[in-house]
Parts: structure tokens; sequence; C-alpha cells
């Protein structure tokens, strides 16, 4: 089982490396599947510049490559701050780049800002039903004022971890129950 961390900002100064980096160490020391953080700044994309085509499509390189880092996980945990009440607009566009790498995946989301990235996630929910995504009840949300220190330096509670751990064993077993669909029809 192979789970994507993805971090959804790539602003300079941003707070979600620190957070990304929390979500990995915690996921590591479980055993159960195989994390790896996927930075958006790795996979610079421009804005949507591929028609609404097919995986075996897609126009330029660097999408064909965000497609293969996507279609190679089971499952997501989405690190994500909330912007002006919403999400990152770098993240809906590597979200709307791609359609049939996201399709039959688990999704959870880890999100910080000041009412902990809540109106983010759930905007996130809406997006990620809609290219057939389960997402996960589980949630862990981040306020800069209580989880952050002096709205800066990440200094999670232990509270923060065990809803990380709920988060994670829900993306995992709803991962592992998706599989089929994801498997390759018999023709």
């Amino acid at each position: 089982m192979r789970i994507g961390i993805v971090l959804g900002s790539t602003r300079p100064g941003r707070r979600g490396e620190q957070v990304a980096r929390w979500v990995l160490e915690v996921a590591k020391g479980r055993g159960d599947a195989d994390f790896e953080v996927v930075d958006l700044l790795d996979h610079p994309l421009p804005h949507v510049d591929e028609p609404p085509v097919s995986a075996e499509r897609h126009r330029h390189e660097r999408t064909r490559e965000w497609a293969a880092t996507v279609a190679s996980f089971d499952g997501f945990v989405m690190v994500t701050p909330e912007y002006n009440h919403s999400i990152p607009g770098v993240l809906k566009n590597a979200i709307d780049l791609l359609h049939a790498e996201w399709n039959d995946k688990a999704i959870g989301f880890v999100s910080y800002g000041g009412v902990g990235g809540a109106r983010a996630v759930e905007q996130l929910r809406l997006v990620c039903g809609a290219l057939r995504m389960a997402d996960v009840a589980g949630q862990v949300t981040l306020s800069l004022q209580t989880e952050f220190e002096n709205y800066v330096t990440f200094k999670p509670g232990e509270h923060n971890v065990t809803a990380l751990n709920t988060l994670l064993d829900q993306v995992i077993s709803w991962s592992a129950a998706l599989r089929p669909l994801r498997a390759p029809s018999p023709r």
C-alpha cells in the first residue's frame, strides 16, 4: 500500500512543509503502508494547459510525470492551508490537470489556518468527490493560534497525533477496500 502525502502549498514561508514532515514521521512509525511526501514545488505545473483528455493523451511531459506520480499511489493525505476561505490555487490546478489518476482512491485531509483550515477542506471534499475519491471522516485541523508558536513554528499536541493516526487508519483501510476498483478489468 502506497500513500502519498501531498504538500499543497508552494508559497514562500509556507508552514505546510513542517506539517508534511510531521505527517510523514508519524506515518512511518506505523509500518502498515509506505508513505512519501509529494511536494508540489517538485512538480511545477502551469495553470491548466492541457485539454480535458484521457491519461494516455497528456500533451506535456511535465503533466505525464505528474500523472505517473499520482497514479503510483493507492491513497492520499492532503496537507493544505486555507487561503482566503479556500484552497491554494496551485493545489486546485494540480488536482484539475488529472482525472483518472485520482479515481477510486481514498483521501484524508490535514489542514491549517486561522480556523484550522476547515473551510479549505470542505471545498476539497466536493472536488475530490467529483473525482470519485473516497474522503475519510477523520481530519486533522491545525490552528495557527494554538499549534504554531508565534504563528510560525509547528508544535503539534498529543491530541493532534491521535487525530492523525485515526485519519491514517481510515485512509489505509479505505485504500485497501477500493483496490479492486483500481485493478485493470479483464477483457
